[in-house]
Parts: C-alpha cells; sequence; structure tokens
C-alpha cells in the first residue's frame, strides 16, 4: 500500500516535498511542493513543460505530470523538513512511454512475467572539486597511486562520513567507503536490491552527494572523465537474478566452476551480445568515449575496457566474475542515467535468456597488457556516435526498451553530438591554422 504523504508530513515534520524525476539525459528534474498541497499532488501530480528538459516534446505538447511513488519516498537526513520523492511521468493519463522510470518499470514488469527479479548493485565513483570544476578539491591529494589512499581519505572524513551517516539512517546497508585510483576520487557502496530501489536510490544518491559537497563548499561531478591524466569515474553494475520471491539465486550454481547457473551465463551472454548497443546508454556522453577508450593514466592503469570480453576475477575486462552467482558489468560510467542503467540491463540480459546467447570465450589474460593477441573480441564504441548507431541498428534491444523510448533517445543525442562535432576548438586551430 502506498503511504499518505500529507500524513507522512505530519508525522516526520515535513514542510516541503521534491517531486523528482530523472529526464533522458540524466538531468533530475523537481518542483518543491508544500506540505499543505501535496495530497492534491499525490493524486494529480506536479505539471511539468516536457519540452523544457530533455525529453523529446515540442513546446505544443500538453502539460507533463509527474506522479510522486510514494513508496519510495525519502526524507533528507541533512534537511529533515524536506522529502524527496521519484515520481513517473504521466500525459494525460498515459504513462509518458519514453520517461526513464517508466521504461524500467516496464521490464521489471516483464522480468515478472517470466518469474524472475533482477536484482543489482551499483558502485558510483565520484571527484570532489573546487567549486569552479577546474582543480580537485584537495591540493595534498597528489600521489601516483592515490587508491585507499588513508591521509587524503581522512581529510575528506567530514563529507565521506556526513553521506554514509545519511545512508546508514536511511537503511541502505552502506558497507564501506575509499579513496579511489584517481587524485580526487571517491566510491561509495551500499548493498544490492531490486533493480527499481537500487535505481531510486543512485539518483538520491547523486543528489545527496552534490548536496553535501555544496553545503561544505565544494563540489561534486560523476562527469566520467574530467581531468585528462586521471583514471575516469566509473559506475560498476553487479547483476544477478533470483526468483519471484526474491529467495533462490538463479544465477547461482556451485557445480559450475565459476559459481553461475545456465541462466546466468544466458543473461552474460545478452549483455556480451548487445555490448555494443549498450555502450549507447551506459556511457552515454561525448566524455564517456575519453574513459572506456583512455590511454594509461598517471596511476599506470585506466581500469575501464575497451573490448568486449568476460573472465573471472580479473579487472582489465568488460565483465568479470567476482564471485559465485553474479556478475560486474565494469562498463558504465559516472553519467550514465540510473534508471536507464538498469533498463538496459535488464533488456539485454532477458533477450540473452530467451536466445539462450553464448557469452562466448572467456579471457584471463590482462587486457592492458595482451589485449592485442585477442582478435575475435569486439572492440566498444570510440565515440558517442558509434555507440548511437550501433544502438540504433539494434533492433530488438531497440524494441525491448521499447519504441518510443528509443527513438526519443537517438533523436536527443544525435542532436547533442551535432552540437559537439559542430563546436569549434582550440586543438582544430593549434593543428589546422597553418595547413
Amino acid at each position: 500500500m502506498s503511504q499518505d504523504l500529507a500524513s507522512l508530513a505530519r508525522e516526520k515534520g515535513i514542510r516541503y516535498f521534491m517531486i523528482s524525476y530523472t529526464d533522458l539525459f540524466g538531468a533530475q528534474r523537481a518542483k518543491l511542493v508544500p506540505a499543505a498541497a501535496i495530497s492534491d499532488m499525490q493524486r494529480d501530480g506536479a505539471g511539468f513543460a516536457g519540452f523544457a528538459t530533455w525529453v523529446d516534446m515540442t513546446p505544443a505538447h500538453p502539460d507533463m505530470f509527474a506522479i510522486p511513488d510514494a513508496k519510495a519516498v525519502v526524507q533528507l537526513p541533512w534537511r529533515r523538513e524536506v522529502a524527496w520523492v521519484p515520481a513517473d511521468l504521466a500525459m494525460e493519463d498515459a504513462a509518458v512511454a519514453q520517461a526513464p522510470r517508466n521504461v524500467l518499470k516496464q521490464l521489471v514488469a516483464t522480468a515478472a512475467e517470466r518469474g524472475l527479479r533482477v536484482k543489482t548493485g551499483v558502485e558510483p565513483e565520484f571527484f570532489l572539486i573546487e567549486p569552479d570544476g577546474n582543480a580537485i578539491s584537495d591540493a595534498k591529494d597528489n600521489a601516483i597511486k592515490p587508491c585507499y589512499d588513508q591521509q587524503a581519505l581522512m581529510r575528506r572524513y567530514d563529507i565521506i562520513a556526513e553521506i554514509c551517516d545519511c545512508m546508514l539512517e536511511l537503511g541502505w546497508q552502506p558497507y564501506q567507503n575509499d579513496h579511489e585510483d584517481a587524485n580526487g576520487q571517491f566510491e561509495m557502496n551500499w548493498a544490492f536490491d531490486d533493480a527499481l530501489v537500487t535505481a531510486d536510490r543512485h539518483s538520491f544518491f547523486k543528489f545527496m552527494v552534490k548536496s553535501i559537497a555544496e553545503k561544505h563548499g565544494l563540489r561534486a561531478t560523476f562527469m566520467p572523465k574530467p581531468f585528462a591524466n586521471l583514471t575516469g569515474s566509473g559506475c560498476h553494475a553487479h547483476i544477478s537474478v533470483w526468483d519471484e520471491t526474491g529467495a533462490a539465486n538463479r544465477f547461482h550454481d556451485d557445480g559450475d566452476e565459476m559459481g553461475l547457473s545456465r541462466d546466468g551465463y544466458y543473461f552474460l551472454g545478452g549483455i556480451m551480445k548487445h555490448a555494443e548497443a549498450l555502450a549507447a546508454i551506459t556511457n552515454p556522453t561525448v566524455n564517456s568515449y575519453k574513459r572506456i577508450n583512455a590511454p594509461r593514466t598517471v596511476s599506470g592503469a585506466s581500469w575501464s575496457p575497451n573490448s568486449v570480453t568476460w573472465t573471472g576475477n580479473n579487472r582489465t575486462h568488460m565483465v568479470r566474475v567476482p564471485g559465485k552467482g553474479r556478475f560486474e558489468l565494469r562498463l558504465p560510467d559516472g553519467a550514465a542515467n540510473p534508471y536507464l542503467l538498469q533498463a538496459v540491463i535488464i533488456a539485454a540480459g532477458l533477450d540473452g535468456i530467451v536466445s539462450k546467447a553464448d557469452p562466448g570465450k572467456r579471457y584471463d589474460i590482462d587486457m592492458y597488457a595482451l589485449g592485442h593477441t585477442v582478435q575475435d573480441a569486439p572492440k566498444l564504441p570510440l565515440n558517442l556516435l558509434d555507440a548511437l548507431r550501433a544502438f540504433d541498428k539494434d533492433a530488438t534491444l531497440k524494441q525491448t526498451l521499447g519504441d518510443a523510448f528509443s527513438t526519443a533517445y537517438i533523436r536527443l543525442k544525435e542532436q547533442e553530438w551535432t552540437s559537439y562535432a559542430s563546436h569549434f576548438t582550440q586543438w582544430e586551430r593549434d593543428n589546422s591554422l597553418d595547413i
């Protein structure tokens, strides 16, 4: 049963609700609604002009309404008079088919029809930087090998601990926080859950990290590659599929060398089968391809894939199997839309199960040192345009995600690419002025 938000406001001392949705580009949009008006908004939704955000609409479209999902409401631990509530978009009494949260909910329902519950965990990485965005926030954080740096982690204790305290209060079961492989970069982990729960928490996490960083006079960015010489920010996804009760892991097989069941291999096969098209969503920006096709960084490795390969417990491949009954997709980056990331994983994996997709040969080599010896593995797209073209050619993935979404996403992302390609850069002047 969905709880009554007006009653929750009286019980918890909430003065305002942020009715929030995430658009196609991953931007979070919201209206701040006083508690006195929340009953009407819970019934009818908060009105938005779709064209004013990154959804594929025109100024002539009617009002788009964000219907809050009260089951997922979060009272802000750092500002308790405000609650955040994710919303589902509707227009003229029908769900907006291109809306990311609606796309994910449809895929969750499709999996449920097959008696499957997809459970995931994400590992979002981010930088704490100066407010102008030009440098990391800690000048002393300058080690060549900064990963797990104890002193650098403790110099940002106030921010990291406050974020982790919030997650503890919210019941997310956070279990570790660390300084990552780039100077100024951090990662925070919490327990895996059903795909929609993970997506809502991922969305809120990005909002929370940015808000608490600003509170401390800094800026947080999930940009995939904000600094050319430093390791980029990934958002690795750990994936397992359970029965409809959530009690039995359908990927787990003790009798298998990797601990994966037949369905686990089929689901992995779907990820491998659709990987080049998948990148258009898991790596959705121009900047994303500075990370997955990066040269060696200051620390000595990019920690990012560039080929469609899988392995056991080896971090140089696109997919690794670090333990029984699950695998880790290392392709996504910090710009990935929390809802579309989960949706495209489910879409590709379900097709893998239906088509009994073979994940192909397992490679246990160091792909960074010996990747050139692998001749039959597809390369990941070199840029966003290549990824979009691969996605547009993947009829099965587009249909599974929904034609309305796929058409809208490709159209808007191609516009973004055109804007980027038409932008004049200093590189062009440096390399072409005297030709």
